[in-house]
C-alpha cells in the first residue's frame, strides 16, 4: 500500500458521511435586499433560516457591528446529499480540486439560483448567488471530541484528509473533480 492511500476498512465508524451543509447569501446590507435573499433559501431548502450579523464596522461599506448582512441555512441528516446532489447538478458534477482543504471539507458557489431545477426567474425577487459549503466527518470520533467530561483528540488517522474527501465525492455522488 502506497503512502497516502486510504487503507480498505470494514470498520463502519470510519466510514465517511457527511456531517452538515451551509448554504450561505451575503448582500452586504439589511432591509428588503435580505428579505428576498431569504426568500430564495427558503424556496430552496424549506428550512428556516437565520440571518448573520456583522462583527465589525466598515464605514466605507456603510456597515455597522452587529447589523445583519446575510442569511444562511444549516441542512443535516437527510436533507443534506438531497440538496448537495441538485447543487452539484447546478454545476455540472464538476468541483475544482482546490475547492477542497485539507481537513477534507469543500465549497464551491452557485451564482445564480435560478439555475436549480424547478426554480424560475421572479422580477420581484431578483437574482441571488450562494456559497455552498460543505462538511465532512468520520461516524465515529465527534463525540469523543465535543464532549464536556475528559473530551480527547482525534487520532491523525481518523481524520478525513483532502484526497479521502476528493474520492468519497467521486464515489458516492459521481462528481468529476477537476484540477
Amino acid at each position: 500500500m502506497n503512502e497516502g492511500e486510504a487503507r480498505p476498512s470494514t470498520n463502519p465508524m470510519r466510514d465517511i458521511v457527511i456531517d452538515k451543509i451551509v448554504i450561505n447569501i451575503g448582500v452586504g446590507e439589511a432591509g428588503e435586499k435580505l428579505s428576498r435573499a431569504e426568500k430564495v433559501l427558503s424556496l430552496l431548502t424549506q428550512q428556516k433560516i437565520t440571518q448573520t450579523i456583522s462583527r465589525t464596522t466598515n464605514k466605507d461599506l456603510g456597515i455597522r457591528e452587529g447589523m445583519a448582512i446575510g442569511c444562511k441555512v444549516t441542512l443535516r441528516k437527510e436533507s443534506a446529499p438531497e440538496f448537495l446532489k441538485k447543487a452539484l447538478w447546478v454545476k455540472e458534477n464538476r468541483i475544482y480540486d482546490y475547492s477542497f482543504d485539507r481537513e477534507g471539507n469543500f465549497t464551491f458557489g452557485i451564482s445564480d439560483y435560478t439555475d436549480f431545477q424547478g426554480m424560475k426567474y421572479d422580477p420581484d425577487i431578483g437574482i441571488f448567488g450562494m456559497d455552498i459549503s460543505v462538511v465532512l466527518k468520520r461516524r465515529g470520533g465527534k463525540r469523543v471530541r465535543n464532549r464536556r467530561r475528559s473530551p480527547g483528540d482525534i487520532p491523525p488517522d481518523h481524520k478525513i484528509g483532502r484526497q479521502e474527501a476528493m474520492d468519497f465525492i467521486k464515489q458516492n455522488f459521481g462528481v468529476e473533480v477537476v484540477s
